[in-house]
């Protein structure tokens, strides 16, 4: 599997510190045009981080093929401590914008573990507001075991739920572009509109929206 190699540094050092649940946290989804933000949770056990060959593979997973992630999901689920997901719906990312979302999605995650993380590391985002002492890593699905252990949860999460999705709107290619922007999803969007999963906030969705408007406003100001 090509890609760069997360190491379990951190999370032996948070434990040499006295932590035992470190969480590592992630998510996707955030650049899209349709459907939710999905972040996960992941928990490693000691034996994961004395070892972590045993994960031998987990990277980034941006890096790696939807049948390398699918492969990858099983084994770090059937090896983790524990592990959750929290995703928030397109609505809530329009009403309260990505970031802000995308904590709100952490959030859920950790708060669905079914034991409490007593110390975190995160990609890029800080939860304030959060007790836990967290890391918050520049790349750290590059660069932390838990933290790509957790991405490729999300990413299969997501990507199984856009899937779905997509059966049920087949029109717009959510099985195939998992929402993301592309010019068959932007052709989709012309010819039928969005639908209720489609995030109006985000351009080209609010471009749109503008240009409907005034072209409506033109022709009343015609009529």
């Amino acid at each position: 599997m090509k890609g760069c190699h997360p190491t379990v540094e951190e999370e032996r050092a948070l434990r040499a510190a006295g932590y035992r649940a470190i969480a590592g946290v992630d998510e996707a989804g955030r650049g899209c045009w349709a459907g939710p933000v999905v972040a996960a949770a992941v928990v490693l056990p000691d034996a994961v981080i004395d070892a972590p060959e045993v994960l031998d593979g987990v990277a980034d997973s941006k890096t790696l093929t939807p049948a390398q992630r699918a492969t990858l999901f099983e084994r770090i689920t059937s090896v983790a401590a524990a592990w959750a997901v929290g995703a928030t719906p397109a609505h809530i990312i329009d009403s309260h914008g990505i970031l802000p979302a995308t904590r709100l999605a952490m959030q859920v995650a950790l708060l669905r573990l079914p034991h409490p993380a007593d110390a975190l590391l995160i990609d890029a985002v800080h939860l304030d507001g959060w007790s836990l002492p967290q890391r918050v890593l520049i790349k750290g699905d590059a660069r932390c075991l838990s933290i790509a252990a957790a991405s490729i949860i999300a990413k299969v999460t997501r990507d199984r739920f856009m899937e779905t999705l997509g059966r049920y709107w087949p029109e717009y290619g959510f099985a195939t572009h998992k929402g993301y922007g592309t010019a068959a999803h932007q052709q989709a969007l012309c010819r039928y509109g969005p639908t209720q999963q489609h995030r109006r906030t985000f351009r080209p969705l609010c471009d749109m929206a503008f240009a409907e408007a005034l072209s409506a406003a033109l022709e009343g100001e015609g009529a």
